[in-house]
């Protein structure tokens, strides 16, 4: 059977792509995924169902487990990203977050007018249904995706205090972090409810299961995208090589779109033979179209925390831990909310690998994520074959000001904790030392030994116009010089996004799906 499309990759791009052009049911789709696809909500595993002990599902059973350099001082951190049907919304930690209108506006200043934030607000709006906020121009009321703010209520003590010392260190509260002139402590705009993870795969594509043009394989990896030559000898893609079950076979497809996510998606590109020339011949791979910038570019949200010993017994392992932020100009920066700074427990995926944790004590952390980092790294093959992880190389803090930014934002941290609020929470800091703190030299140390990543992978295939050489696709991401391929999801954005990126990742699939059905 040949598929008018096939997408490739089950993540939140995938799922949200595969159900809005399955609604027109002349169209067949077929939606493929690695990892495996349950279509049961019963049969969920917890760790894919429960969404509040994000560490528990993060680095659980669905996880491709690559590793990356983060500095030459961390050359082998764990990078989750979900592999089962949703992806990484299916393990990650449901905050549903958006990026500020001069994120947008830039992608339209560097060429891809159509991303300018009022062309991309209607898409974030029919993505969700804002229970808190229902109704005006900046959210929306009947969307797939439930968004919901813990009332403070709910909220844990350690929660409160948060948004107490950052009143007390005279930071505004915003109710709505998503409202577009919002900056400030603020609740977490979530998609949980009742504890449920509402994954991609539980709002998306399951109100869609049922169409009969819709096909939904789980298990199954793309090992390269097939082409032939169309009637002027350009490149055109007209299906998939995967692999299931030790099988390896071939379908067909009028399009195909790749959605295998910011690190899924270079590398397939990459095995199939587009991508930079050298690099390819390398591998002996032959090259199909030559894109320099596929792999490059890679952005991201550098993290370290100050942690530290807390009173008390520690939480539950599902308590809701993911309650409130903060969002805020660093002193001195000209970039806008170019941070964020959040309380956290050990159930989080941000917890500090580099740390031997104690899981019989309480602790508490202020995590920053510099939100709109200068540096970028890059993603290359290690091999052709596709079971062979690319390298990764988040290439951090090569950027003075990142740095800056960071120590900032680390110091704060360490005030925020010092406020009376924190008083009988917090026992003792664990690191960074004082000695660490006072000198900006040890605290560059300190933070190329100690960061994570935000797990905000982006970039690696970025939109552009023609006039840019490193652009690997379009403004209707179709990827240049080649016809029936388009990628979308994370990796398309031309720089991170001053926010969580799932939210941005369902709006590019929103308006992606839109140019296709409208044959753009």
């Amino acid at each position: 059977m040949k598929y008018d499309i096939i997408v490739v990759g089950g993540g939140s791009a995938g799922c949200a792509i595969a159900t809005r052009l399955s609604e027109d049911t002349e169209c067949s789709v077929l939606l493929l995924e690695a990892g495996p696809d349950y279509t049961d909500f019963n049969t969920l595993p917890d760790d894919l169902k429960l969404g509040n002990n994000v560490w528990l599902s993060a680095y659980g059973p669905h996880n491709w487990g690559y590793t990356a350099q983060l500095t030459p001082e961390q050359a082998e951190l764990t990078i989750p990203r979900g592999k089962a049907t949703g992806g990484s919304s299916a393990v990650n930690g449901q905050v549903m977050f958006r990026g500020i209108p001069e994120d947008y506006d830039r992608w339209a200043e560097w060429g891809n007018d159509e991303w300018s934030f009022t062309n991309v607000l209607p898409y974030f709006n029919k993505l969700e249904t804002d229970l808190d906020f229902p109704g005006d121009d900046f959210h929306g009321s009947s969307g797939p995706v439930p968004v919901r703010r813990s009332p403070r209520s709910e909220w844990m003590p350690h929660a409160l205090a948060f948004e107490q010392a950052c009143v007390d260190l005279g930071f505004r509260i915003s109710e709505d972090q998503n409202h577009p002139e919002s900056t400030g402590v603020s609740p977490r705009a979530r998609n949980t409810i009742d504890g449920v993870r509402m994954s991609m795969a539980l709002t998306y594509l399951e109100q869609a299961r049922h169409r009969l043009n819709l096909t939904v394989r789980g298990g199954v990896t793309a090992r390269r995208i097939l082409f032939e030559a169309d009637s002027t000898g350009s490149p055109r893609a007209v299906g998939v090589e995967a692999e299931s079950g030790g099988e390896v076979f071939q379908v067909e497809g009028e399009q195909i779109v790749v959605s295998s996510g910011a690190i899924g998606s270079p590398h397939l590109l990459l095995l199939s033979g587009v991508g930079p020339a050298d690099h390819l011949a390398g591998f002996g791979i032959e090259v199909v179209q030559d894109l320099p910038g596929v792999g490059q570019n890679l952005r991201d949200h550098p993290a370290a925390a100050v942690l530290y010993l807390a009173t008390g017994d520690k939480p539950d392992v599902q308590a809701p831990v993911i309650q409130v932020g903060l969002r805020y100009t660093v002193e001195g920066s000209d970039l806008r909310n170019d941070m964020q700074l959040s309380p956290m427990l050990m159930t989080s995926e941000h917890r500090p690998a580099q740390v031997e944790i104690n899981d019989d004590l309480n602790y508490i952390g202020m995590s920053a994520s510099l939100q709109l980092a200068l540096g970028k790294g890059e993603l290359t093959l290690q091999s052709a074959d596709p079971h062979v992880q690319p390298r990764l190389n988040y290439n951090y803090y090569q950027e003075e000001e990142d740095l800056r930014r960071m120590r900032e934002a680390i110091r704060l941290g360490v005030r925020m904790a010092e406020q009376p609020c924190y008083g009988e929470l917090l026992l003792e800091r664990i690191m960074p030392t004082d000695e660490e703190l006072e000198s900006d030299e040890l605290l560059d140390q300190w933070l190329r030994r100690n960061s994570g990543t935000s797990h905000h992978v982006s970039g690696t295939c970025k939109m552009g116009p023609d006039t840019d050489p490193m652009a690997v696709v379009d403004q209707y991401l179709k990827v240049r010089g080649v016809e029936g391929l388009r990628v979308a999801d994370a990796s398309v954005m031309p720089d991170c996004i001053r926010a969580n990126t799932n939210a941005t990742t369902l709006m590019i699939a929103e308006k992606v799906s839109d140019y296709i059905k409208g044959g753009r």
